[in-house]
């Protein structure tokens, strides 16, 4: 089942598309993110929760952790489901899980995440208000859920790879900075082709810790750990700050 036992949840049927593939048929993972990312929003659409609904309360969704791991990449023209359901409360946070599965109901990747809210005048982390906190007796026990992301990564010491990047126009989501996709995109393209030709992703842990804005230049890093595991970061380069870390595996 893709849901654990919940009053709340959402999923959709999506086809995979020859614009969401690589040179061997299969998803890339930017793509599989965006596909997580979009059952979300069309699930807080549906709650009332969505950036639209909170406006007049001037705050906003913010994605700060994400962990996917993959089982097997769908291929073209494969119809997948992409369920999601809010998994709980902390303090300041809420978290969420996605789960896609193929058509005989097989897993083929599980995230969790986590989210905050941004007032959107000062752009600072601001309090669960107590419409959104009347959710939580909807929300199935942590333990029915997927492990809640705890991303601690080694230090990151020095690139071995790198790549800039400058943020335009069309990669701004809608709270005006750098789609939270782009960040995972843009973390692994200064990986070596083979990787990225002969490899799968098996497992990507991402910290988002600053947000990046129109016309800001972005540095992608990736520092070789062992064979298939890699450390990333992407620095804005006017001032040196660190705008997410992240982890990848791959076999």
């Amino acid at each position: 089942m893709p849901f654990p036992n919940s009053e709340i949840g959402y999923q959709r049927r999506y086809e995979v598309r020859t614009y969401e593939i690589d040179s061997r048929k299969r998803m890339t993972a930017p793509a599989l993110a965006r596909l997580m990312q979009e059952a979300a929003m069309q699930h807080v659409i549906r709650m009332g929760l969505s950036v639209w609904d909170l406006e007049p309360h001037q705050i906003s969704w913010v994605l700060m952790r994400k962990q996917i791991r993959v089982e097997r990449m769908p291929k073209l023209g494969d119809h997948i489901v992409v369920a999601t359901y809010p998994s709980g409360f902390e303090r300041l946070f809420t978290y969420r899980d996605y789960k896609v599965l193929d058509e005989s109901g097989q897993l083929l990747a599980a995230s969790s995440s986590t989210w905050l809210l941004m007032d959107t005048q000062s752009r600072r982390m601001a309090p669960m208000p107590d419409f959104i906190l009347a959710y939580r007796s909807q929300m199935p026990p942590q333990e029915a859920c997927l492990p809640r992301p705890d991303v601690k990564l080694p230090p990151f010491e020095s690139p071995h790879y790198a790549r800039q990047f400058e943020v335009n126009w069309h990669d701004l989501d809608f709270n005006e900075h750098l789609n939270n996709t782009l960040y995972i995109k843009w973390m692994l393209e200064p990986l070596p082709v083979e990787v990225l030709t002969q490899r799968q992703l098996k497992q990507l842990d991402i910290n988002y810790r600053a947000e990046s804005q129109y016309g800001d230049a972005v540095q992608a890093q990736v520092q070789t750990l062992e064979d298939g595991v890699f450390l990333h970061r992407l620095l804005r380069e006017s001032d040196g700050k660190e705008l997410a870390v992240g982890r990848t595996a791959w076999e």
